[in-house]
């Protein structure tokens, strides 16, 4: 278990505790590592809460990957979900994926919940570049983040991971889009699959952790 003076263990990614108030930039084409990598730094620890916003993955199957990545962590996360309907208070179904508006809205409420079960949360979007494949502009995406997905992270005890996969046809050129998200966000790490079960994260804007690290999937 954390404590509130901690920082957010990173599990077994070889990362150093993350300060509160930290964004992390998730990207790389591997969806498979990419989930993995997301997962293990959104599950939430026994005094934190999960807060998912998924594009691509029902709200149990989000639970299921994030038990995986800490025992118990899917029974302490909220899911906003693009894919199947809602499912009780932890599982909330997204009607428009592109109406950020309303998008916005809704994940600012789940967090707040959240916050009624515990000060600490992790956040994240998995995945962040199929919300920027759906909308006409970038800049709205930026806007949705920063209104909404980032401003949480400076008004509570929280992290926030917004994952985006750089194989994905978003209609904008990825590398200029990842160029204006990294200017909003306080680090970035990329994860790069080197052969079955095992990644490289690059890593910018961490404390204390080296530029390359070595993980297992």
């Amino acid at each position: 278990m954390s404590l509130a003076s901690d920082g957010f263990d990173a599990g077994s990614l070889s990362l150093p505790a993350i300060e509160s108030g930290t964004s992390i930039l998730l990207t790389g084409e591997d969806s498979d590592a990419l989930q993995s990598v997301f997962s293990r730094l959104v599950a939430a620890d026994d005094d934190e809460r999960s807060i998912v916003l998924s594009t691509g993955s029902g709200g149990r199957a989000v639970q299921r990957d994030l038990n995986s990545a800490r025992t118990g962590a899917g029974s302490r996360a909220s899911v906003l979900t693009c894919e199947g309907p809602a499912s009780g208070d932890d599982i909330q179904s997204v009607d428009d994926i592109s109406d950020l508006t309303r998008l916005g809205m809704d994940f600012s409420t789940l967090v707040a919940s959240a916050q009624q079960h515990s000060d600490r949360f992790r956040s994240g979007i998995m995945l962040c570049s199929t919300i920027a494949g759906e909308v006409d502009d970038t800049r709205s995406l930026y806007r949705f983040l920063n209104s909404n997905f980032l401003s949480e992270l400076r008004r509570g005890d929280g992290i926030g991971v917004c994952a985006l996969d750089t194989s994905a046809d978003i209609g904008a050129d990825m590398d200029s889009t990842i160029k204006g998200l990294q200017t909003s966000f306080k680090a970035h790490v990329d994860v790069e699959k080197t052969g079955p079960g095992k990644a490289t994260l690059t890593v910018d804007g961490l404390d204390g952790s080296d530029e390359t690290v070595e993980v297992s999937l």
